[in-house]
């Protein structure tokens, strides 16, 4: 047992160091040696304003087909709040009526274990190379997935990309179908918008830039040998992208959500676009068919219920208020008026955090 042990410790330290190398090696290399070529090009058409294919509008699967839940994640109290509200409602609805959630795995980048790996179950990744990722911080998050997807044992053929600011609000159906991810369309992904700027990463031989989805990576079900293709070109893109001045300053903060579904085209891996995947309070107003809550957004109202975003309200929940210390329990419900999904959101949170052992405060 001792022999095995050490064969497989080294085995993972030599792989890190190869994968390590690589990005270093590629960072530096023209993207397009490494990209497939037009013969992975998809066969099939999607028309990004309807649910499914043009053609494939219905499926004859009936196995039960589990997708793998992972969530990257840093160390921060800011992250690990958020991870620990979102896997207490993962295991509230995992075995709910349509569920096709498995696993769930926060993949931890900041290269050490921290004191939630058992409430929590934890890929423990290496960050980028010091300086590799130029302040934006999110770069790791595809080589996190690099990583996991080549170290851990997934059981399940599907993940689920998701991320610490979404509360699951009712079981999550496989919703991918016949070689299809399945994503939720950003409006402010614009392929088309940007089309010079990505034909640097999406040559005109890879096919027309309506083959880009307007998608990030979160949240998004691939199946999982597609997103072990994927993930590296992802990575690679991403390093490249924030290298290029007038890519850097073309998508900003979005830069890795572009980079992700770049590299999906290139991989010849397209998505099924559901509007209900996911809703983003305080603009969306009412859960409706929605799965996930991404409270990403600010929520800054008067007392009398009025929005006032942009200015901090009289009442307000922020994320970014708990940035260096996690929410107390029970935090002040929202006032008259104030939309559904905004009264949903402190509900759950509230829930969680008075049900969490040890929570904070």
């Amino acid at each position: 047992m001792g022999c095995g042990n050490l064969f497989f410790t080294v085995l993972v330290t030599f792989s890190v160091a190869l994968i390590t190398y690589n990005i270093i090696i590629s960072s530096n290399a023209p993207l397009k040696q490494d990209f497939p070529g037009p013969s992975r090009r998809p066969s099939i058409s999607v028309d990004p304003l309807i649910k499914m294919p043009l053609h494939r509008s219905s499926s004859s699967d009936a196995k039960k087909r589990l997708f793998h839940t992972a969530v990257t994640a840093s160390d921060s109290v800011y992250n690990t709040w958020q991870c620990r509200v979102m896997y207490f409602w993962f295991n509230k609805f995992k075995d709910g009526p349509e569920s096709g959630m498995g696993g769930f795995t926060r993949i931890l980048h900041s290269g050490k274990p921290d004191r939630f790996m058992d409430e929590i179950p934890t890929f423990v990744a290496q960050p980028l190379p010091s300086g590799m990722d130029q302040g934006y911080i999110v770069l790791n998050r595809p080589w996190a997935f690099v990583q996991w997807l080549q170290q851990a044992d997934i059981k399940e053929d599907y993940i689920l990309m998701a991320e610490p600011d979404h509360i699951i609000v009712k079981p999550i159906p496989n919703l991918a179908r016949d070689g299809l991810g399945a994503a939720f369309p950003f409006f402010y992904i614009e392929p088309k918008k940007y089309e010079t700027v990505l034909r640097k990463y999406f040559p005109e031989e890879n096919g027309p830039i309506t083959n880009i989805d307007p998608i990030g990576n979160s949240p998004v079900i691939v199946g999982k040998e597609s997103l072990k293709k994927i993930a590296p070109t992802w990575m690679n893109v991403s390093l490249a992208m924030k290298k290029d001045p007038e890519t850097d300053k073309a998508f900003g903060w979005v830069l890795e959500m572009y980079a992700y579904t770049v590299a999906s085209a290139l991989h010849g891996v397209r998505n099924i676009l559901y509007k209900d995947f996911m809703i983003q309070p305080p603009w969306d107003k009412e859960i409706g068919k929605t799965y996930i809550m991404h409270y990403t957004y600010g929520c800054d109202y008067t007392m009398k219920g009025e929005l006032t975003y942009g200015k901090i309200g009289e009442w307000r929940f922020d994320k970014r208020s708990y940035d260096k210390v996690a929410p107390p329990k029970n935090l002040t419900l929202p006032p008259p008026g104030v939309p559904e999904s905004v009264v949903t959101l402190v509900r759950m949170v509230n829930e969680a955090t008075a049900s969490i052992p040890n929570w904070w405060s």
